[in-house]
Order: C-alpha cells, then sequence, then structure tokens
C-alpha cells in the first residue's frame, strides 16, 4: 500500500514530466491546485481536478432521481426534491458539494457563454433574479425538477437560459474550489479527509469514498458504531471485521477476507454505494446495511427491528460528530 510519503514522491515524478515546479513546502496542499490542473489539460480531461468526474456522470447520477416528486424546500429524495436540490444531490452523490440555492448554485464555476457551447453537466439557470435551475444533459435536453405538482424529468430547455455554468472545467474548477464564500466548489473528500484527521484507517475511508462516490464521513460513522474501528471484530452473528461483514455479504462484494480493514471498507463503500443508488436516502441506506435491503422493501422504510432502530440514528450521531 502506498503510503503518504510514496504519494508526495510519486506526486513529484508526475509533476516532473508534466514539466511543474515543486511547490517550495513540498506539501500537497500546496502543490495540489497547480499539479491537478495541468495534470488534467495534459491528458484533455474534462473532470474537476482531483474527483475524476465526468459531465455525463452528473447527467447519470441526476437520472436516478427521474420521477421524484417536486417539493419545495425539501433536499431527502424519499420525500421530494426542489430544483436546487436536486442539482445539489447529484453533484454530492459523486463527491462535489455545491451551494444550496439556485441563486448560488448560477455563481459556481465558470461561465458558458451559450448554450451552443453548453455540456452534459453544465447548469442551466434561469429569470433573473435566479428561481431555477437544471442540468443540461446534451441535444437541447436537461433534466430538472419543474415545479409543485410535476416531478424531475427530462425536458426541452424551453427558454434561452440566464446563465450556463460549468462547474466541471478543470483549470477553473480547481480554482473554484480554492475560493471561499458562496459559490466555492470543494470536492467532498477533499472536506472529509481534513475532518476525519485522527480516526482510525482516515486515508482508506477517503479512498475508497472516492473511488465508490460515498462520504468518507459516512463510512467512518459506520466503522465507529459496528466494530468501534477494530479490525478483528467478530459479533455473535457472525459479522466480520472493522466493517462487520457477513460472510456471504462479503464474497458478494469481492471481499476476500473481512478482517483486512482495506478490503473491508471497500466492501463497505461499494455496499453504501449499492443502497443509496436504491433507496435515495441515507437512513434507509443505513438501515439496509444492518438489517438487508429486502426488510427495508418489506416495510416500506426502517424495520421494526429493535437493532436496526438504534442503529440508524446511532451512526447518524456518529455522523455528527465528525461534522
Amino acid at each position: 500500500m502506498m503510503g503518504v510519503q510514496g504519494v508526495l514522491s510519486r506526486i513529484s515524478e508526475l509533476q516532473s514530466h508534466l514539466g511543474i515546479a515543486p511547490a517550495a513546502t513540498g506539501t500537497v496542499a500546496a502543490s495540489g491546485t497547480s499539479f491537478a490542473g495541468a495534470l488534467a489539460s495534459a491528458t484533455g480531461t474534462t473532470a474537476t481536478a482531483g474527483t475524476g468526474v465526468t459531465g455525463q456522470a452528473v447527467v447519470d447520477a441526476a437520472k436516478k432521481y427521474l420521477g421524484t416528486p417536486y417539493v419545495f424546500g425539501s433536499t431527502d429524495p424519499s420525500k421530494g426534491l426542489d430544483c436546487s436540490a436536486l442539482v445539489q444531490r447529484a453533484y454530492k452523490d459523486l463527491g462535489i458539494d455545491l451551494p444550496r440555492t439556485s441563486a448560488q448554485q448560477a455563481k459556481v464555476g465558470t461561465k458558458v457563454d451559450s448554450l451552443a457551447q453548453a455540456k452534459p453537466g453544465d447548469l442551466l439557470a434561469f429569470n433573473s433574479p435566479v428561481d431555477h435551475i437544471a442540468i443540461y444533459i446534451g441535444d437541447n435536453k436537461m433534466i430538472a425538477a419543474p415545479k409543485p405538482g410535476d416531478q424531475v424529468k427530462i425536458q426541452s430547455v424551453y427558454e434561452k437560459p440566464t446563465h450556463i455554468r460549468r462547474v466541471l472545467g478543470a483549470a477553473d474548477a480547481t480554482a473554484a474550489s480554492a475560493a471561499t464564500g458562496a459559490g466555492a466548489i470543494r470536492p467532498a473528500s477533499l472536506q472529509n479527509s481534513a475532518s476525519l484527521s485522527g480516526v482510525p484507517y482516515a486515508d482508506m475511508f477517503v479512498r475508497a469514498g472516492a473511488k465508490y462516490g460515498v462520504s468518507p464521513k459516512l463510512l467512518a460513522a459506520v466503522a465507529k458504531v459496528e466494530s468501534g474501528y477494530n479490525p478483528t471484530a467478530v459479533s455473535p452473528a457472525g459479522a466480520q471485521g472493522l466493517m462487520q461483514l457477513m460472510p456471504g455479504t462479503a464474497r458478494g462484494l469481492g471481499v476476500k477476507n473481512s478482517f483486512d480493514p482495506e478490503q473491508a471498507i471497500n466492501g463497505a463503500a461499494k455496499l453504501l454505494r449499492n443502497n443509496l443508488k436504491e433507496f435515495k436516502s441515507v437512513e434507509l441506506a443505513l438501515a439496509a446495511y444492518n438489517a438487508g435491503g429486502g426488510s427495508v422493501h418489506k416495510y416500506g422504510g426502517i424495520p421494526p427491528f429493535a437493532e436496526t432502530q438504534k442503529y440508524v440514528p446511532k451512526v447518524q450521531k456518529a455522523l455528527a460528530a465528525l461534522g
């Protein structure tokens, strides 16, 4: 496994190949911005620096919520979403934090001059002041939560947007992520890495979170509740390791050794990612982690099992303690 020094060494090698001078301090924080932007430029990617996210990935993330009712002010997909909550949720599922309101979202990233230049994943904002926002999917189509009584759907771009913003332009998004205020974009993995300082296996939680699009803090909270960060734990029911995976579940997730922390964390991240996609709710994803997805479907929510009823709020409390 590559440690911090190994990562720094590898970054220095790549910087040398790309002709980038190392930062004076020699730290990732000091050099990461210029390095990531140049790397993206050199490889011709259009992903947000450091996240590997593409515009099509944003579109695909938003499509998971097709059919979700429009509910003004709601950010919970199990209850409904408004237009800016849909945008925020789609990007958050991929590890990118955006502001909450459409007016704030219309200021993030960089300006796109016209719809003809827009790419999938760009934000289309409407009216002045901005009161509606959508995600462009290409071919003059967008995905949006339009209005009360309607639902998340794909529709034509029915009028000229007043703002078109590109969140995923590599160099510009990197600069924006270093900014502060309502228009700042910060990859969630970077935020979570700082907030996990002092947590056992923090680097593994961050890597798995980035790989599977799951909050590292959520993974750490699950580990705290499941095993108290004990990689050798075994429950009376036979669940094993840091993330307390049952042997059959572990095999299905490709985990060969549940007592290996990195394998266990990756398996749990994969399971939580699947649960979040299926149930579109952190609470229900956690309930499914504890009691199985079949039980959540059977009872139409958190199952009435004493253990599960206690488990979900415990993880939420642990998550809140991580900030």
